[in-house]
């Protein structure tokens, strides 16, 4: 049995919460906030843009903590959940390793590079596993394409088309502050990023241009990037950040292209609602055009997955490479080369 401590109880960290409960071989012994409330168990003021409302929660047995520091020190706990805002990660990781424990820790890993590698560098000091919650392929959608590419089961990939967007968040704080949680590329677009590197490995260089968040701001509003690897016939990009029109709250889809088949989705949520305008389908070259079952479409799923995926890795002792902290440090990074590129409006080697 895995014991975990969740450090920061707002939307993510319900989410969180609400995984472990489903999940095998896994318990929540511990919580911490600064939120007397929440440790109180009322969660009715937690809100995000999927699954389901905060509500009062039974938390009858769990070790509740205001300080961080003190939930720590706590021994029954193997690893520490750490959904605090992506400020905080870097400090958060590097404590509870110091501390001897694993960690599971939500997207972005950081808000810079040096951040991102000192948390790395600190889980691989004291031999203990440093997973990210890197989320997008567990989701059916992404997980049958990864498997597709995989196996080669419509011969070798040649490209992609991924976007992904949001309306203004205005509900969170601060968000296109590079020092608190660092815009759209840090917190969309870098699971897109992180997603075409597990499909194809580390590209050699980026090309990006977009529209930054005010004549004055380092945060991009919006980006489209084309990324170049060693084989030239691949041809991949990205686009995505904030729309400034709340009527189409949350967009993402792909066109992935392999040499005897192309895999299209596409889904948003429209005034409030969400619609699959383009469920996962897949148009061979045989003309054949398929729909793959995917399951329920519930993203909590999506949640337990990744969850399952952490804990099978803590009893396995062997860490996921899906979701390991190196392959979130290379998404930090393709994120970090994407704003030198529009910056320098030059093509920035990776």
């Amino acid at each position: 049995m895995v014991n975990v401590g969740i450090v920061g109880l707002g939307f993510m960290g319900m989410i969180h919460y609400l995984s472990y409960q489903r999940a095998q071989g896994v318990r929540v012994v511990a919580v911490c906030s600064r939120d007397r409330k929440k440790l109180a168990g009322d969660w009715r003021g937690i809100q995000g843009n999927f699954g389901p409302r905060g509500r009062k929660m039974d938390l009858d047995g769990i070790d509740r903590y205001e300080k961080y520091e003190d939930m720590l020190a706590n021994s029954r706990i193997d690893m520490v959940d750490i959904c605090l805002p992506p400020a905080l990660h870097c400090d958060a990781s590097v404590a509870a390793f110091k501390a001897g424990k694993h960690v599971f820790c939500e997207k972005p890993i950081a808000l810079t590079a040096q951040q991102s590698k000192s948390m790395l560098k600190a889980s691989l000091a004291v031999g203990r596993q440093f997973h990210v919650g890197h989320v997008l392929p567990f989701f059916p959608e992404y997980k049958w394409v990864l498997s597709a590419a995989r196996n080669q089961r419509y011969g070798n990939l040649i490209g992609g088309r991924f976007q992904r967007s949001i309306a203004n968040p205005v509900w969170i704080p601060n968000y296109f502050d590079p020092k608190s949680t660092g815009g759209p590329l840090l917190d969309l677009l870098i699971h897109d990023s992180h997603f075409i590197r597990l499909l194809l490995g580390m590209p050699r260089a980026v090309s990006s241009r977009g529209r930054m968040h005010g004549a004055e701001s380092r945060v991009p509003e919006y980006v489209d990037t084309q990324f170049v690897f060693d084989d030239e016939s691949l041809i991949v990009s990205l686009g995505g950040g904030v729309i400034l029109q709340p009527g189409r709250g949350f967009a993402q889809s792909f066109e992935i292209r392999f040499e005897r088949a192309t895999a299209v989705y596409d889904f948003a949520v429209i005034d409030g609602e969400p619609r699959q305008i383009v469920p996962l389908t897949i148009f061979e070259s045989n003309s054949k055009v398929t729909v793959p079952r995917l399951g329920s479409g519930d993203p909590m799923d999506a949640f337990l997955s990744e969850i399952q995926e952490v804990v099978s890795a803590v009893r396995q002792g062997k860490t996921s490479q899906t979701i390991s902290g190196d392959s979130a440090v290379d998404a930090q990074m393709l994120c970090q080369r994407q704003l030198q590129s529009m910056e320098s409006d030059k093509s920035i080697r990776v």
